[in-house]
């Protein structure tokens, strides 16, 4: 059993505000720091911190030799990365003083992968593994096909959300990841509710509102874990990785989910992405506290 993740890798550039800036603004930030971040990268490195054997699909600049040892020193197995000559992608990120945060996105080489680097990723896989998706990189939906036909279960998160590439990788997915505000522009794009799309599985996250699951036109309710949020960032990608790592290890769903709710919560008390994701025992430990 492993997971497999097609997903990007970025540089995430950390500003901490007194406020978001509003247009126009001009603002002094308080501190500043550079981290390992992206949806995929992110997905990743909780997956393997949560104990599964994760092989990361993706690209990244010429320049990128601190990301590499970054997710490898996470567990994350590196392999199928590929070095592209576009700059490796990078978000800004500014968060401010309630924990909130506001992010701007370039894709670079996130953008640059070659249909037989992901041909190549997943010949090993099958029926026991896990593909997880997101909307950050190239060639989502011929990934989701590829891994869909050769029976690997197919996580997908819908952000940033886009109704087009929704719509392309729906038919090959097993599980669909979205928090409410994407849950809304799911019911805006589509005129239905995102519990029938016909995915066979659909959890929406909730932030401390909990999360929601819908299987069969059935939802289960799920608390969150009470935290007092330092930093938002990366928050529902910590969930992803270690909700698909429970799902990998054989968890039924709810308590798949209780452990990347936990995962979560943890997180949104730290400053920064992937840098401050938790491990399995510290996990274990709050969700054990909390029984």
């Amino acid at each position: 059993m492993a997971i497999y993740n097609l997903g990007s890798i970025n540089a995430d550039y950390f500003y901490r505000v007194p406020h978001l800036p509003a247009p126009g603004e001009t603002l002094l930030a308080n501190s500043h720091n550079v981290g390992l971040g992206g949806k995929g990268a992110n997905q990743s490195v909780a997956a393997a911190l949560a104990g599964r054997e994760v092989h990361h699909i993706g690209a990244v600049g010429s320049d990128s030799g601190w990301i590499l040892q970054r997710l490898k020193g996470s567990g994350v197995l590196c392999d199928h990365i590929s070095i592209s000559d576009d700059a490796t992608g990078h978000a800004v990120i500014y968060v401010d003083d309630e924990g909130e945060n506001s992010i701007v996105l370039f894709p670079g080489a996130n953008r640059t992968l070659k249909k037989e680097i992901v041909e190549k990723s997943v010949v090993g896989s099958g029926e026991t593994d896990l593909l997880l998706l997101q909307n950050e990189t190239s060639l989502t939906a011929y990934c989701a096909e590829i891994a869909a036909a050769k029976g690997v279960k197919v996580i997908y998160s819908a952000a940033p959300f886009d109704p087009d590439a929704l719509n392309s990788v729906q038919p090959f997915l097993d599980v669909l990841l979205l928090n409410e505000i994407e849950a809304e522009q799911y019911h805006a794009a589509f005129g239905k509710a995102v519990q029938d799309s016909g995915v066979p599985h659909v959890v929406i996250t909730k932030g401390s509102s909990g999360i929601e699951y819908w299987n069969d036109g059935n939802v289960t309710e799920v608390a969150a874990i009470p935290a007092k949020p330092v930093d938002t960032t990366g928050a529902g990608d910590c969930f992803a990785g270690y909700f698909a790592a429970g799902i990998d290890e054989g968890m039924d769903f709810v308590t798949a989910i209780q452990l990347g709710a936990a995962a979560a919560s943890i997180k949104v008390g730290r400053s920064g992405t992937s840098d401050a994701f938790p491990k399995r025992a510290e996990v274990d430990a709050l969700l054990k506290a909390h029984r």
